[in-house]
């Protein structure tokens, strides 16, 4: 699934060429996706201008005059930009957004998981992400945040990260990454953590999304950036995928589990 640094590097491929472009046809071939796409939304589009892209949690938020277009990846979605010489559309290209300057933004989802959702609210108004946590790259997610808000959790600190509530974005790679930088066990109760191994957790969170994001993400299946490149970050795994292999910090084996469903990477030497 693309995570926050996937979605992210989406973002900063597709906003230069369509910000304050003008839209001239929304063709949709697909419209059965986690939610069906609305019957009127190449009416609605049509002749209007994005005034800008954002991004909040996993979702791409293109923002025009009249309300927000939201995109979600889903399980397996991208989106490319085409400029020249426009390939014929592939059996999983569903919706392609044309513009007035030749430009086309085509979604392409395999799995369907995804979503394209129209609000006439403007971003920070839509019901859909009001319940959301702070961004993780924000200042407001900071050490003393997290320790105040985890400090009567009883639930795993891995499960804690991955609640949008808590904070949004931090999926099952970049937790587990970022849990064996703090030197973390993942299990461990929330409310367990000291302020100052919040601190450090916050720290090793923000590098490791940032990294993620400077290497275009993780290679993750059927995801490419808007140029069609995957993400080079899975090079630098240190836990994540590496069950019974030398822990690159002490040689003691990567250990696996199971928790809330998702597979969980842990060295038992490094992390406590």
């Amino acid at each position: 699934m693309p995570e926050l640094p996937e979605v992210e590097t989406t973002l900063r491929g597709i906003e230069p060429y369509i910000t304050h472009q003008l839209v001239d046809a929304l063709v949709v071939r697909q419209a059965q996706l986690r939610w069906c796409i609305q019957d009127n939304l190449n009416d609605i589009l049509r002749g209007q201008r994005i005034i800008g892209c954002h991004r909040r949690a996993k979702y791409l938020l293109i923002q025009f005059e009249i309300g927000t277009l939201i995109i979600h990846l889903g399980m397996s979605g991208s989106l490319r930009i085409f400029r020249d010489n426009i390939p014929a559309p592939l059996k999983h290209d569903h919706v392609d957004i044309r513009f007035k300057n030749g430009v086309v933004l085509r979604y392409h989802d395999p799995r369907r998981f995804g979503a394209i959702l129209w609000f006439e609210e403007k971003h920070d108004a839509i019901p859909l992400l009001t319940h959301l946590g702070p961004e993780p790259l924000e200042d407001n997610f900071n050490g003393n945040y997290l320790y105040q808000t985890l400090k009567t959790q009883s639930r795993p600190i891995k499960t804690a990260l991955m609640d949008n509530e808590v904070v949004v974005g931090v999926g099952n790679i970049y937790a587990n990454e970022s849990l064996f930088a703090a030197g973390i066990l993942p299990t461990r109760a929330a409310k367990s953590l000291k302020k100052k191994e919040c601190i450090t957790l916050v720290e090793a969170i923000q590098k490791i999304l940032r990294r993620a994001i400077e290497t275009g993400g993780s290679t993750l299946k059927d995801f490419v950036d808007s140029e069609g490149r995957s993400g080079y970050f899975q090079q630098e795994y240190k836990v994540y995928g590496r069950a019974d292999e030398a822990c690159k910090a002490c040689d003691t084996p990567i250990q696996k589990s199971i928790i809330g469903q998702r597979g969980t990477f842990f060295c038992p030497r490094c992390q406590r």
